[in-house]
């Protein structure tokens, strides 16, 4: 399905750098805007949960959203690849500042207790399901796929930008009026990425690609997508690297990194300390990829990459003071930083552009909707066998990823648009 504005093929010029893309860079104030005013909805969003409820009714308020997000991923990924991923954001993100300012203006006239509250992560983790997919999707309709890889280390850069930026903000607008004034904060900035999105032009869908669009029902073309992915040479096994690379990580870089400051005696700036260092780390690759544009023998660079942050990973739980930890911290968020990348760039090159929204949902359930369930097995773990054991084996778990990626030959020798 075309949209509109849209650029047409021929008319395209493939060969500008996407940082000097002035189409590309009013996609990417509108993705850092939003994504900041994320970060200050859910600083909001639990200080009012805390205020107006017990801690435990705070914690199931602040998972609400979880639900939807991962039962809708994979239909949000039809609806992206349906109706353009596009308009499909514009919408998003207009459903999200309307909820956020609704509640922002009932939290000023008076204290509703909890239910709005979860109410509106219900909204968002709905939305959400539909959104991500559709971010995923919309690079590939900006700008040539030579462009491709800068523009994820540019979104890579606005992530980082808006975790630095965003809990900051959100703090400001609860000191200065309470959780309304931050809602109403977050409403404000996830709103400046309306205009700019609709100034922003999309490319027509090649012929090829085009053919391979949802025509069917919602059903049929999920089932399509999916064979799509199963039947790819690079895409599928790239999806199960990608799956163990996170169901080792996430677990020892949340729960498990909390509880090895708890057990250091570093306390909450030490964890603060080791998760800066991550941040760095993975920082610097998205600014490499962006000022590059690309690195060769991307598949083979992400299966050492992975590999070796697999063992980084495990070497954290036996560090012996907060600064060599900070140190390994700073080497898991280089390599890991390098390794999501690299795959993230690979499904953006990889992918017909009709099927993005579909193969984005698919990752982005494993990565936000499956990955994110080990951490309650980690931490009942570390309690029954301590820290040490559960870091190794996570980091074999992780590095599985890794000889997945080195062991098909596909996967192994694909490369980045030149």
């Amino acid at each position: 399905m075309s949209e509109t504005p849209v650029i047409p093929v021929g008319q395209h010029a493939p060969h500008r750098p996407a940082h000097r893309d002035p189409n590309v860079l009013r996609w990417l104030g509108a993705y850092a805007s939003s994504m900041v005013g994320d970060n200050v909805y859910y600083l909001a969003l639990s200080w009012a949960a805390v205020q107006a409820g017990s801690p435990a009714q705070a914690g199931i308020v602040m998972s609400v959203s979880a639900l939807p997000r991962a039962v809708l991923m994979l239909a949000g990924g039809v609806i992206a690849d349906r109706w353009g991923p596009r308009r499909v954001v514009i919408g998003s993100d207009a459903v999200r500042c309307a909820a956020v300012l609704a509640v922002a203006a009932l939290l000023f006239l008076t204290s509703p207790g909890l239910w709005p509250l979860a109410l509106l992560a219900l909204v968002f983790g709905t939305v959400d399901a539909v959104f991500m997919p559709a971010v995923g999707a919309l690079p590939a309709r900006i700008t040539g796929t030579d462009q491709l890889a800068r523009v994820h280390g540019m979104r890579g850069l606005a992530i980082r930008f808006a975790s630095i930026v965003g809990a900051p903000l959100g703090g400001l607008g609860v000191a200065l009026g309470g959780a309304a004034s931050a809602f109403a904060l977050a409403g404000l900035l996830i709103s400046i990425s309306v205009p700019l999105l609709m100034s922003v032009r999309v490319r027509d869908l090649p012929a090829a690609d085009a053919a391979a669009a949802p025509r069917g029902t919602p059903w049929s073309d999920l089932a399509a997508g999916l064979r799509y992915i199963r039947g790819h040479r690079v895409l599928a096994p790239l999806m199960l690297a990608i799956a163990l690379g996170d169901f080792g990580f996430v677990g020892p870089l949340n729960v498990g990194l909390t509880l090895l400051a708890d057990q250091r005696g570093w306390g909450a700036s030490g964890m603060g300390a080791v998760l800066a260092g991550f941040g760095a780390g993975a920082g610097a690759i998205s600014l490499l990829l962006t000022v590059r544009g690309r690195l060769p023998r991307a598949g083979l660079v992400a299966g050492y990459a992975i590999l070796t942050g697999s063992v980084a990973i495990g070497a954290l739980a036996f560090v012996p003071s907060l600064a060599a930890a900070v140190g390994v911290a700073l080497l898991v968020g280089l390599l890991a930083g390098l390794s999501g990348a690299m795959c993230g760039a690979l499904l953006q090159t990889q992918s017909d552009a009709a099927c993005l929204g579909r193969v984005t949902a698919v990752s982005g359930l494993v990565s936000l909707g499956l990955a994110p369930l080990s951490m309650p097995v980690a931490a009942a773990a570390i309690e029954a066998w301590g820290l040490g054991p559960v870091y190794v084996v996570s980091a074999a778990v992780c590095g599985l990823g890794g000889v997945v990626a080195l062991a098909v030959p596909a996967l192994r020798h694909a490369e980045l648009p030149h």
